[in-house]
């Protein structure tokens, strides 16, 4: 049986047959991770998975029962902790760190015999848009090596479209899930704020900062996010609310929905080739039984600048703490206050020093009432105009993002072109309700194209319907064709 593109249920189905092993996919796997190691997608290997692979092969030939995640290989974003695993944020200050201890997700994957591969590539403590701000290198994306994977989670999604694990969790701030996959014509969901346990993530802004998987198809971000989601006691934002089968809801009917296009989705920066996918699947839907309304949400036109305050207020003070003494490396200095400076000067790349330095900016006396509450206050008027949206609608349908994936160095020197990429993702995080991103249609380069669902709080289930029987569809493969 060949083991290349395995979803979660060919997994296990292959593992109850006795197809494979699961030393035999983990072999497989690092094999492959070897001969691609031009994308830079991973940034350290579990050195100890083959050993827990063939553990785990004992254990179900002794008549184990095989769980959803049993056996399945998944990569791990680098700012999420795994213990006794270098985890780096992409950055250099913990180009040396090993957590004691694992991210709440991270337990839940191996309590359901999951086998973590290694950990993957990002952009330094998860800002950016095309994991070209990692300490450690770029990553490529798998369709062109010539352009971005999107970021922050460019490692997470470029391993799965290359076929270098089954699935990969990555973190969405402002569309760090969606916006890479995307890029890389994979599936990315960002769950309910409060859905998944943030327990173990490197806090990049506390108040947006969601896990979620990047899969090859929905049904696998399903089962993934059925088996990491639910309350957790060490972090206080987690919902005590039931988790759903989402797995077992995907085929649930959709005729009579109705979905929202934004007008504002369809500004002069949106790529032709992108408005011409979005009206493919509009077409689809309808011919399903889906209505689509355009209708105007003026509040949409102020997400980024809603967005580009909060967040690097909340930067600012989360990564206050990486200072060489308590947390981060030290870097040599005659005095203290030389340390903190030269620390942080050696530590944190270009990005995360002009993140930091906005967001001292806006918390400072004299502007955080001209900026910092005034951003607050349109958070509020948001969230309560699309609470109104909500009562009507089951959901809003757009671009994951205005054009496919650029090329490597493009925007490097024009950081506010490069925050455009996140113009249709970051109002999910702002509002904290669930969004998926998958791939509909192929653009130039062979460069995939996404589309965004978003729904309103905890409606998850609904969510993964909508994009299955899309999906189901488009029935197109997403394959790279160069690799």
């Amino acid at each position: 049986m060949s083991l290349e593109y395995l979803s979660i249920k060919d997994v296990q189905n292959g593992l109850q047959r006795r197809d494979f092993s699961c030393r035999e996919l983990v072999d497989y796997y690092l094999a492959k991770i070897n001969q691609q190691q031009d994308l830079n997608a991973y940034l350290t290997i579990n050195q100890q998975v083959q050993e827990q692979a063939t553990a785990l092969d004992q254990k179900i030939a002794h008549g184990e029962i095989i769980k959803p995640l049993t056996g399945v290989p998944v990569a791990i974003k680098d700012i999420i902790v795994t213990a006794d695993l270098k985890t780096t944020a992409g950055s250099l200050m913990l180009q040396n760190y090993i957590p004691p201890y694992d991210a709440t997700l991270v337990t839940k994957i191996k309590q359901r015999d999951g086998l973590i591969l290694g950990k993957v590539n990002c952009d330094e403590f998860a800002m950016g848009s095309s994991n070209e701000n990692s300490a450690y290198g770029p990553v490529r994306n798998p369709h062109n090596t010539d352009y971005v994977p999107g970021g922050s989670s460019g490692g997470s999604a470029a391993a799965v479209a290359a076929d270098l694990c089954v699935y990969s969790i990555g973190t969405d701030t402002g569309g760090s899930v969606r916006q890479p996959a995307s890029f890389c014509g994979v599936v990315g969901v960002k769950p309910t704020y409060g859905r998944v346990s943030r327990y173990g993530l490197i806090a990049m802004t506390s108040s947006f900062d969601q896990a979620g998987p990047i899969c090859r198809s929905v049904a696998d971000a399903a089962y993934v996010l059925e088996s990491i989601a639910g309350h957790d006691e060490r972090d206080s934002t987690t919902t005590a609310k039931a988790v759903d089968l989402y797995s077992t809801k995907l085929s649930n009917e959709i005729s009579g929905l109705r979905l929202v296009l934004p007008k504002q989705f369809l500004s002069a920066g949106l790529h032709p080739e992108v408005r011409q996918s979005l009206e493919l699947a509009i077409k689809l839907y309808e011919s399903m039984g889906v209505s689509v309304t355009e209708i105007d949400l003026p509040l949409l036109d102020k997400v980024l600048a809603i967005y580009y305050i909060i967040m690097p207020a909340e930067v600012s003070a989360n990564l206050a703490r990486f200072d060489g003494i308590r947390f981060g490396q030290t870097a040599s200095a005659q005095s203290l206050w030389e340390g903190y400076k030269n620390t942080r000067a050696e530590g944190f790349g270009s990005e995360v020093k002009r993140r930091n330095l906005v967001g001292t900016y806006v918390l400072s006396a004299g502007y955080y009432d001209a900026y910092y509450k005034k951003a607050l206050r349109a958070q509020r008027q948001l969230k309560i105009m699309m609470d109104q949206v909500w009562q009507r609608y089951d959901g809003l349908i757009g671009p994951t993002t205005p054009t496919s994936a650029f090329r490597l160095g493009e925007k490097t020197d024009d950081p506010l072109t490069m925050y455009l990429s996140d113009i249709y993702t970051v109002g999910a995080n702002i509002i904290g309700v669930p969004a998926i991103s998958l791939p509909i249609a192929w653009g130039a380069n062979d460069l995939p194209i996404g589309l965004q669902l978003t729904t309103e709080p905890f409606s998850e289930s609904k969510m993964f319907s909508l994009a299955w029987h899309l999906e189901q569809k488009l029935a197109l493969n997403w394959q790279p064709k160069n690799i």
